[in-house]
């Protein structure tokens, strides 16, 4: 595969979060599991190399079901990141979580169906390489290092974040009926969204440290009256509060510790994965 220009921090987010940095060199990558969602943007922040991928594609063109997330996580890895933040877009499922709403998530529910979720999936790959069975630790998703940067620099921008909550993330690219929102709100979940799986078990999956912060954009269809979230809206409210979630997000980048001392390197001790890692 290609060989990228090396980063120590990856950024999972749209165009929004690179586009005016200096000096931003654009790196083409391929990987064993075809192509990422783009290249990936690599520059300077903070004193540290960042490598931006955008999700979606840098014309926003790809829906979450279609987005390459195996890929786009071994990109990075390829290109010498281990630790990871996901910014996204999310509704909210409680009333105290309206637009505008920074929650930094420490718990994940799976209700998505056709996405490739794991690298350890037994199947040759086109390099004659065969991953061996797998079974790594996720009782706790994301890494608490970078939770507690992310929650570091938003109050430290005076923006209260709500520590916590579970993020359910669904199939897309619909929005959630009434009753699937309803159900999701009384399981006492805080936020739904649509790319948050599998990006972080690929990332645990690789010992990859990986954070995600979730701007809510809209209040899920169950959880108001009238005629339920539009795209419209969500991209409204996002574009809104985008210079805050760039600010708030690169003094995260800023606050990661150079040297990792979490679990989430030692996801794979123990194991022979059966594939070599970048």
């Amino acid at each position: 595969m290609t060989t990228p220009a090396q980063a120590d921090i990856g950024v999972i987010g749209g165009s929004g979060f690179y586009s005016f940095l200096d000096d931003v060199t654009e790196v083409p990558v391929t990987t064993p599991y075809g192509e990422p969602s783009d290249a990936l943007f690599v520059g300077e922040l903070a004193g540290r190399r960042v490598a931006f991928l955008p999700r979606h594609g840098r014309d926003h063109t790809l829906h979450p079901h279609r987005i390459n997330y195996r890929a786009n996580l071994w990109a990075l890895r390829a290109a010498g990141v281990r630790q990871v933040l996901g910014p996204c877009a999310v509704g909210g499922l409680q009333e105290k979580y309206g637009p505008g709403t920074l929650v930094v998530p420490d718990q994940l529910v799976d209700r998505t169906r056709s996405r490739a979720q794991t690298y350890f999936d037994g199947e040759e790959r086109a390099d004659g390489q065969r991953p061996n069975v797998v079974h790594v630790t996720f009782a706790d998703p994301y890494c608490e290092t970078g939770r507690e940067a992310a929650l570091s620099a938003a109050r430290g921008r005076e923006w209260e974040p709500v520590d916590g909550g579970t993020m359910v993330v669904v199939e897309g690219p619909r929005f959630s009926t009434r009753a699937e929102s309803l159900w999701h709100a009384a399981q006492g979940w805080a936020v739904v969204g649509m790319t948050g799986h599998p990006e972080a078990v690929l990332a645990r999956e690789l010992g990859l440290c990986y954070s995600s912060l979730a701007l809510v954009t809209d209040l899920d269809a169950g959880a108001e009256t009238g005629e339920g979230v539009s795209h419209a809206e969500v991209l409204e409210v996002f574009r809104e509060n985008l210079g805050r979630l760039r600010t708030v997000l690169f003094d995260a980048v800023a606050a990661l510790p150079g040297t990792r001392s979490c679990g989430c390197a030692d996801s794979l001790a123990g194991f022979d994965p059966g594939i070599a890692l970048p």
